[in-house]
């Protein structure tokens, strides 16, 4: 953001809107912002007003010159999502450079773990729906996990679980995620324009050129981005892979004897547009499929392609995750971090089912909108979500106390062998 854009606010309003910034970047708001407009949205779409939720999202607006004269519900996914992936894209990039992920040791292990965290799942899948060629095109749908809403969840139950357990999520999810974002461009084109792609060329090297030189001005970086996301978007790859590129050639080194580095500082400025507003509008639109009441969800739940998301996130992710790190863990020199038990890798692999925005991207890539499969999917998604939820609060909540009352039986040692306590310290 540009420097003197504090001007565009009064003197009242910016402190205001600053604050709203520093809430908006913590994991649980995100996560809770996310889950809110999704269960509004699945709520409209099964209500007595669903047909003013489908037509609210087929509101179309956009130029028709340029072919980007879209629907609500298509500006959400192609849009709005594409500013999710460049902060997922500034992430990632970040743990290569300078992160875990730059450590070839300490990487092997959440690395492996989300490699076999994609296979497992999208074998399942697969096993599941063979007798079914219209179903196996959504094979990839159980291979995201979610790391806004995972991280968020992560936040609120297990204040206390070791610092690795976050640690070993958040790689493992941003590799899962690099994968989902391979898997979308290469699997996911149906029409490919090759001289649209070409351009796209043209405003990413003008991008890296000035981001390159340390170039922060929004009203001249913008326009680039924007050109570069409606030319992918024209290309017939699916446009958030031009959020992911864009990231990628943002510098994460500082400069000696300058602040945060330019992707950190991105980060920062957009991780509160993709947290609030970004990622809840896509999930409100997206989880919003009607399933005909009670006994429509039980209906679609013993469906092939609803029953085999389902599995595929809650016991494949499982087994996918704790199987890799197990196996790297036992033949190879990299290590599991050692203040995690293998219970709390069982917990986290879990957790790892929780697909929810990438799989519910992925799900409409994967079907036509309004078939069966493609509602399927979507109760796939959420119950699978759901369940994984469930029972990964229930493992890592009763890891949650017996770290905690460690901690507790730590910090009351080492007051009883003299060391004064810290409140007492500061005079509380």
């Amino acid at each position: 953001m540009h420097p003197n854009s504090t001007r565009l606010f009064s003197r009242g309003s910016w402190p205001e809107a600053k604050r709203i910034g520093d809430v908006l970047r913590l994991e649980t708001v995100g996560g809770v912002l996310m889950l809110v407009l999704a269960v509004v949205g699945l709520v409209w779409a099964n209500s007595p007003w669903a047909g003013a939720y489908t037509s609210f999202g087929a509101v179309e607006f956009g130029p028709e010159s340029l072919h980007l004269r879209l629907s609500l519900v298509e500006w959400a996914s192609d849009g709005l999502l594409a500013v999710f992936f460049f902060v997922a894209g500034l992430e990632l990039k970040r743990e290569f450079v300078a992160g875990d992920l730059r450590d070839v040791r300490r990487a092997a292990v959440p690395v492996a773990a989300a490699i076999s965290g994609v296979v497992v799942p999208a074998l399942i899948y697969v096993l599941v729906n063979a007798t079914n060629p219209a179903a196996l095109n959504g094979w990839a749908i159980p291979t995201a996990t979610d790391i806004a809403f995972a991280l968020a969840v992560l936040a609120v139950i297990g204040r206390c679980l070791p610092a690795a357990l976050r640690t070993f999520l958040l790689t493992l999810a941003v590799v899962d995620d690099l994968i989902a974002i391979v898997l979308i461009a290469v699997f996911y084109t149906d029409d490919l324009s090759p001289v649209p792609l070409a351009l796209v060329l043209v405003p990413l090297g003008l991008f890296a050129v000035l981001v390159q030189r340390r170039v922060r001005s929004w009203w001249v970086l913008l326009p680039l981005a924007a050109l570069a996301w409606g030319l992918m978007h024209a290309s017939g790859v699916h446009a958030t892979v031009a959020g992911v590129l864009l990231a990628f050639v943002v510098p994460v080194v500082r400069r000696t004897g300058e602040g945060p580095g330019l992707a950190e500082h991105f980060e920062h400025r957009f991780r509160p547009l993709s947290a609030g507003f970004a990622v809840p509008v896509f999930a409100f639109f997206a989880a919003g499929v009607s399933f005909g009441g009670v006994s429509g969800l039980l209906s679609a739940a013993t469906e092939g392609v609803t029953l085999g998301i389902v599995l595929a996130l809650l016991l494949g992710k499982t087994i996918g995750i704790t199987a890799g790190t197990w196996l790297v863990s036992r033949f190879t020199r990299a290590d599991l971090d050692s203040d995690l038990a293998w219970v709390d890798v069982l917990g986290l692999a879990i957790l790892g089912g929780i697909g929810f925005t990438v799989s519910l991207l992925v799900s409409e890539l994967s079907f036509e909108a309004g078939s069966a499969e493609y509602d399927q999917a979507k109760v796939g998604v959420l119950l699978g979500s759901l369940l994984a939820v469930l029972v990964a609060t229930v493992i890592l909540r009763a890891r949650n106390r017996v770290y905690r009352r460690i901690h507790e039986e730590e910090t009351r040692d080492e007051n009883q062998d003299g060391i004064p306590d810290v409140h007492q310290r500061d005079g509380v």
